[in-house]
């Protein structure tokens, strides 16, 4: 396990996965996007809680700090990650207390259910210059195709309650973190029908957009890395 992720098992029958970096909010380097997958990969069937250690702080994405060789690495991997958090049967819910972006909105957006805090924000961007695309594969399914483009094409910000209007958050909290794990507990006591219900909702083209979103970014990142001569070759 990456020391900037918690795992804990709950004795209400759920596991909590906690990014525990509030302080850079929570950046994704290529060993915590292993971790995750790793994480979200063991025990499949488990009701899984996602969220951060820090109030106000989800998730800011790649960790900018590292090279571009590395950020293309942390790319591959949260794309297999987030194929893994929508074909896993067991239900993942998201705590959102605060800015998701980028590959954290990409996390926050693969999960099954969404609560959010009312500092929460989402924005799908990659950084500038790169040509990624970031949240085409999901936000479809999510608010429709043309709200979608728009959210994608802009990389414009999303508040809470614009969130919660658009359907992009299931719920605004005041304390996110604990009511998605009362909303976990709760699921798994009932438990029976959630994995025939994910199954079926995430039926149709969802897998087949994130390898599409998924192959155009690996383009992508493969033309920015060949015009840098400061990139080590793969």
């Amino acid at each position: 396990m990456h020391p900037r992720l918690r795992a804990e098992r709950s004795p209400h029958g759920f596991r909590r996965l906690l990014l525990t970096c509030p302080e850079r909010h929570n950046p994704v380097d290529a060993g915590l996007a292993r971790a995750l997958l790793d994480a979200f990969a063991e025990d499949p069937g488990e009701l899984v809680v996602l969220g951060s250690t820090g109030q106000n702080v989800f998730c800011a994405g790649a960790d900018m700090t590292i090279s571009e060789t590395e950020r293309s690495e942390v790319s591959g991997l949260l794309y297999e990650c987030l194929g893994v958090m929508i074909t896993r049967p067991g239900t993942v819910i998201a705590a959102v207390a605060g800015p998701a972006v980028a590959g954290g909105a990409q996390l926050a957006a693969a999960a099954d259910l969404r609560i959010a805090g009312p500092a929460a924000r989402f924005r799908w961007i990659g950084p500038p210059g790169l040509d990624l695309a970031v949240g085409a594969w999901v936000l479809p399914d999510l608010v429709g195709r043309g709200r979608a483009a728009e959210l994608a094409m802009t990389g414009r910000w999303v508040d809470a309650a614009e969130a919660l209007a658009l359907g992009l958050v299931n719920r605004v909290e005041a304390e996110p973190l604990p009511a998605a794990e009362e909303l976990a507990a709760g699921l798994a006591a009932g438990a029976g029908s959630l994995a025939r219900i994910k199954m079926i909702t995430a039926t149709g083209g969802l897998l087949d957009r994130l390898h599409a979103e998924q192959r155009a970014n690996q383009e992508a990142w493969a033309k920015a890395l060949a015009a840098d001569p400061g990139n080590p070759p793969r």
